[in-house]
């Protein structure tokens, strides 16, 4: 079996890092796997791990360039001669969806996210088969596009416990790390993910603040790079922290890649979607393979992997004065079994697994 899968760049995220995972894992099962992409710093990682990168550009929407890339796509398709074409977004679909002819190849498709309801997302459904991270991703599609559920596959991503193992972490990092934010002592309450305003990064600032009198001497670290666009956010940000007394007490690291480290020096670990929910939450599980609560929103994919009370906190989209409260009790719970809770019900064994049952059962239908 041969698998492309097409994705706009390979840079910071939980779709770019799913990938690279999906790659090492085919390629130590035999399949031989191909990643077009417009690149990106973990386009090496494919290679590294015994994959093949194409660079090409699937990811800029200006229709100008749409005729020409499409016959060079076409052209790079047959050469590769693939069994499967995976695409995971939208740019990427409708390129193959114009590509893939003479012959046509199966396609499979991941709908990744609460994209907004339009002609032009509806290509996401227009797979031979269509796979989702989470039930609400399921919900909105067959609400928005009325998916008949036959062509619906739940898959929920999974989380390597070799590369996430609380036994196997560098500590020189960890020292260095430690050192260089003051973390050494203090209660640590982390966030993961691209700075952009929808991660709910403002709201837990400002919850911070609120709680900052009860907590023993802590940092709130936030970690991962600023999205295109989005650097007037990040400046806004660091302004809000200072302006609201803590400008001191909150750490912006930038994107990080030692993520089973940081994730071992919090205490506590926040994902605060507020505007749009998460498709699935990968950091969450990542957390919580980390042997780390989590303080959840209670929308899309949390509502799949969090346990009120076994896995840590859920609360309502936006809700500041009850996520000030949660801060505050968090440094007196502990959690047992997460780790094993995680695995058990989110490894990247099973998320492989029900990847290749998809691409055989759509084989299938090319017979």
């Amino acid at each position: 079996m041969h698998v492309v899968q097409l994705l706009p760049a390979l840079n910071e995220g939980g779709v770019e890092r799913g990938v690279v995972e999906i790659n090492r894992e085919l390629v130590k099962r035999g399949i031989k796997n191909t990643v077009i992409s417009a690149g990106g710093r973990l386009a090496a990682q494919i290679v590294i791990d015994g994959g093949h990168h194409v660079t090409f550009d699937v990811k800029s929407k200006n229709p100008l360039t749409v005729p020409w890339r499409v016959r060079k796509l076409r052209k790079l398709i047959n050469r590769l001669n693939p069994d499967i074409l995976h695409v995971r977004s939208r740019v990427p679909a409708w390129l193959v969806h114009f590509a893939n002819k003479n012959p046509r190849r199966p396609v499979v498709s991941t709908a990744h996210g609460f994209n907004s309801v339009s002609a032009y997302s509806r290509i996401m459904t227009r797979a031979d088969l269509v796979i989702c991270g989470s039930g609400a991703v399921i919900d909105h599609i067959r609400k928005a596009y009325d998916t008949p559920p036959s062509l619906i596959r739940l898959v929920h991503r999974g989380i390597d416990a070799e590369t996430f193992d609380p036994e196997r972490l560098n500590q020189q990092f960890i020292d260095e790390f430690r050192q260089r934010y003051d973390l050494n002592g203090k209660y640590v309450i982390l966030a993961v993910g691209r700075i952009t305003s929808w991660k709910g990064y403002a709201e837990l600032i400002e919850a911070v603040a609120k709680a900052a009198t009860y907590l023993p001497p802590y940092r709130l670290v936030i970690v991962g790079g600023v999205q295109e666009g989005q650097e007037g956010y990040a400046a806004e940000l660091r302004e809000q922290a200072k302006r609201l007394g803590i400008g001191d007490t909150v750490v912006f690291a930038g994107s990080q890649t030692n993520m089973a480290e940081i994730y071992h020096m919090a205490d506590v670990v926040v994902s605060n979607c507020t505007s749009k929910p998460e498709t699935f939450g990968r950091t969450m599980v990542e957390a919580l393979v980390m042997e780390r609560p989590v303080i959840a929103t209670a929308h899309g994919g949390a509502l799949d992997i969090m346990r009120e009370g076994l896995t840590g906190w859920l609360l309502q989209p936006g809700d500041t004065a009850r996520l000030a409260e949660i801060l505050k009790e968090a440094p007196g719970k502990k959690f047992n079994s997460l780790r094993d809770y995680a695995l058990e019900n989110f490894s990247l064994g099973a998320m492989v697994e029900h990847n290749l049952a998809i691409y055989n059962e759509v084989l299938e239908l090319y017979k």
